[in-house]
């Protein structure tokens, strides 16, 4: 079966961080560039980050540069996304997705060129 699972989701105070994972089964991961996408109550699905096929080239935000890094291993079929310095306005369920757009990437690519969605991991941030 063809599916991402993302983890490591949770609580976490202001300034604090949380390293999120996802994982493919069913497909090579390799084949694919990933996005992590998030999106809060009453807004819409935005793209956070994403990484090409071969971990190369990285694309950030502007709201979260500095503060989260995307690497992938595909030797293991996962894609991470480190959250550092997260802040309130962090609080959002993340997703991970896979296209098979190929790079460079200069932007993300558009939300509906991806073919797999995970299921989300919550991130909350709060005091």
């Amino acid at each position: 079966q063809t599916q991402l699972v993302e983890s490591g989701g949770g609580l976490v105070q202001p300034g604090g961080s949380l390293r999120l994972s996802c994982a493919a089964s069913g497909f090579s991961l390799d084949q694919y560039g990933i996005g992590w996408f998030r999106q809060a109550p009453g807004k819409e699905r935005e793209a956070v980050s994403c990484i090409d096929r071969s971990g190369g080239q990285t694309v950030y935000v502007d709201s979260v540069k500095g503060r989260f890094t995307i690497s992938r291993d595909n030797t293991l079929n996962m894609v991470y996304l480190q959250v550092n310095s997260l802040k309130p306005e962090d609080t959002a369920v993340y997703y991970c997705a896979a296209t098979p757009r190929y790079g460079p990437y200069y932007f993300c690519p558009d939300i509906g060129e991806y073919d797999f969605w995970g299921q989300g991991t919550q991130v909350t941030v709060s005091s």
